[in-house]
């Protein structure tokens, strides 16, 4: 990487104004739209009330994200593009794992709290790869002088919609149950009464009624910003989602034989007679283990709409007589991919006015530390980019990527730059777990990364004909 700048500098770019704007100016666009959505939701215009936004998130989610992901990745990919792209999901993990020991490595510099350490790795590691590369895309693309060529917007738009099924794969497996609130300051539990596996669940069916109670007094003290990306995050709550349930199954029956336990259903129901009683008994402590924290991850959330989209996609695209039929001027279907495409171009100017409304209702308060949210932002928004660069500077001359292809490699390096994903905001709700310091960290994560994104837009655009 280092080679690499070294080179360019010899080579004495052009640079200065006009490449300068070209990097800026769609940027300007996206604060412009955030702007618009700020000052229509600030709480001294009240224009358009906090419940709008929230009908309006839910309208990105359901319907305006994926006829976009649907319509520019179904023509744009193929059998062949898809061997040519492993790259990109790929990326995401690499990212994903450089983030995670930068986040190590700001708990160790600027100590957190200790019941924040797991967060503040998770909030370093997991970026926005979805929603806000999109717009990028989309505005970049949207400018005269473009240095991406023709068919720039319905590559980028596949490029990033291809990479989303790896990151939703993640949040709701990893960052689930990573954001479970931690053992030993989860005020409810005692500390010195160790429970069976089969107990834990039964407790946890015997405090359904009192989550659904809560369910209502939380809709509306809960920040906008938690269901950005994930409306109606209320209904998707289960009896264990606010409880450290990994760590107490990993704690409880650890000193005990596997033949010591009673005669307990899964779901609570006694006698020796039930087939998951005995199942539970017969099972090794280690497997009855994984098998519950198994049963208890909400994978079924990964089929969401946008994801559903992009499996759609895929499976039209890879087949060319349904490819065929669906896209193209003269396919049967024509018609309605094109209403498809006036929805999808609905999202960007939708998102962007989300944000704003999400930035107008300010910081939450957080016990996190001053010295730690500098830390998270300064290694997500500042480091990860620079180290982005070399991964796919060393991508590039091992011929992984495509070749040629610009907006390939500028999607590769906007996967590092984003902030934080939104989305862990709503996951960190829905385990009632760091929800103040969430909100908190994402609001100043994305007020700042209007200048490293800015930052970075410009360092890639100069990077690109060497990559």
């Amino acid at each position: 990487m280092i080679r690499l700048l070294a080179e360019i500098y010899k080579n004495d770019m052009k640079s200065s104004g006009e490449d300068l704007l070209s990097a800026i100016i769609p940027l300007m666009k996206l604060l412009s739209l955030t702007v618009m959505g700020l000052v229509l939701a600030h709480p001294k215009t009240q224009i358009i009330p906090r419940a709008t936004f929230k009908l309006l998130s839910k309208l990105v989610f359901a319907l305006f994200l994926p006829c976009l992901i649907f319509t520019e990745l179904g023509e744009s990919i193929t059998f062949d593009s898809v061997a040519q792209w492993w790259f990109i999901p790929v990326n995401v993990l690499i990212s994903t794992f450089i983030g995670c020991l930068l986040g190590f490595l700001v708990v160790l510099i600027c100590r957190p709290p200790p019941q924040y350490k797991r967060f503040t790795i998770i909030m370093t590691a997991f970026g926005n790869t979805g929603n806000l590369c999109i717009a990028i895309v989309g505005s970049v693309c949207h400018t005269s002088n473009s240095p991406f060529g023709s068919h720039c917007h319905s590559r980028g738009i596949s490029y990033v919609s291809f990479a989303q099924w790896v990151a939703v794969i993640l949040v709701y497996t990893l960052v689930y149950h990573m954001m479970e609130p931690p053992m030993e300051y989860y005020e409810v539990v005692d500390e010195g009464n160790e429970l069976d596996a089969c107990e834990i669940v039964e407790e946890g069916n015997q405090n359904r009624n009192q989550t659904e109670e809560r369910r209502a007094d939380n809709d509306m003290s809960r920040p906008l910003l938690v269901e950005a990306e994930w409306p109606g995050i209320e209904e998707k709550e289960t009896e264990h989602c606010k409880t450290p349930f990994i760590a107490r199954i990993f704690k409880s029956i650890s000193s005990r034989s596997v033949t010591t336990f009673p005669d307990l259903d899964i779901n609570g129901e006694t006698g020796g007679n039930s087939p998951k009683s005995i199942r539970c008994l017969a099972e090794p402590r280690m497997v009855r283990k994984i098998r519950i924290v198994a049963e208890q991850t909400p994978i079924q959330h990964i089929l969401q709409p946008p994801t559903l989209a992009s499996l759609l996609a895929i499976i039209v695209g890879m087949v060319p007589q349904l490819k065929s039929f669906v896209f193209g001027n003269d396919a049967p279907l024509s018609f309605l991919t094109d209403s498809l495409e006036i929805l999808g171009g609905a999202m960007v100017p939708s998102v962007m006015l989300i944000l704003g409304g999400m930035l107008a209702e300010g910081p939450n308060d957080s016990k996190l530390g001053l010295r730690t949210t500098i830390g998270i932002i300064m290694a997500r928004l500042l480091v990860l980019p620079l180290l982005g660069i070399g991964v796919v500077s060393l991508a590039s001359k091992l011929n992984f990527l495509v070749p040629g292809d610009a907006m390939y490699r500028f999607v590769l390096l906007l996967q590092y730059t984003t902030p934080s994903a939104i989305l862990l905001g709503a996951i960190a709700s829905l385990r009632s777990y760091a929800v103040s310091e969430a909100s908190a960290l994402l609001f100043w994560q994305h007020v700042f990364a209007l200048f490293s994104l800015s930052l970075y837009i410009v360092v890639y655009f100069k990077l690109l004909p060497y990559l």
